[in-house]
């Protein structure tokens, strides 16, 4: 499997890397206006990666729907090995490491976040952003919740009929006892991504990496 996708370059010198990773059956072009939602002064790198799979009913896909909150293992196993070597080709081409990079994802992408982000071996990256996606449960993955974890975001609509709010609720309360810092935002929306709270998370982004870089809170 190999991973297309799209890069938006920082304005000067890029202080930090954003991979935004987009929903079941969308595209590498999908989030890709959030970039800028989200890093407005174009300070990071940004990078939207297309999922490796082709599934019904079309578009891109990172695994199979076999149950919500518990993935496919057949197809979630071979894409997490793929898009973590891929992460770890971009820091190393980009030379910006996990300590500068911020990763966020929406549905699909919210649960390759979580594993991404937290699966055990992986690097701790500088912050998550997960929205209307549930932290997965896979056989033969495993979670790293040690500390010290990194910040985390979380936006759920509470209309939600394709990955229910609760499944936000629960991965909160998993990663603040934990340790983890969670800036939480519930918004009266079905399976979509609240503009308002975009807004709210472009500063915590730049927030969450100043401190990562000065160890500064």
């Amino acid at each position: 499997m190999t991973i297309q996708h799209r890069a938006r370059p920082a304005a000067g010198e890029p202080e930090g890397l954003l991979v935004l990773f987009h929903g079941r059956g969308a595209d590498e072009h999908d989030l890709f206006p959030l970039l800028e939602l989200l890093d407005p002064e174009q300070r990071l790198l940004g990078v939207t990666p297309r999922g490796p799979l082709s599934l019904p009913p079309g578009g891109a896909h990172w695994y199979a729907v076999q149950e919500i909150g518990y993935p496919d293992p057949s197809t979630f196993l071979p894409t997490y090995g793929t898009v973590a070597e891929w992460l770890d080709g971009l820091a190393e081409e980009t030379g910006i490491g996990p300590e500068r990079t911020v990763l966020g994802g929406f549905s699909q992408g919210a649960v390759m976040t979580y594993a991404l982000g937290l699966g055990r071996g992986r690097p701790r990256p500088a912050a998550l952003v997960a929205l209307s996606g549930f932290i997965p449960t896979v056989e033969s993955f495993e979670l790293d919740l040690e500390p010290p974890l990194p910040p985390v975001a979380i936006g759920h609509g509470t209309y939600d009929p394709v990955i229910s709010v609760e499944w936000s609720r629960r991965a909160k309360q998993l990663l603040e006892e934990a340790g983890a810092q969670v800036f939480y935002g519930e918004y009266p929306l079905p399976h979509a991504i609240d503009p308002a709270f975009l807004g709210e998370l472009a500063p915590w982004i730049a927030s969450a990496l100043y401190e990562r870089e000065t160890g500064e809170r």
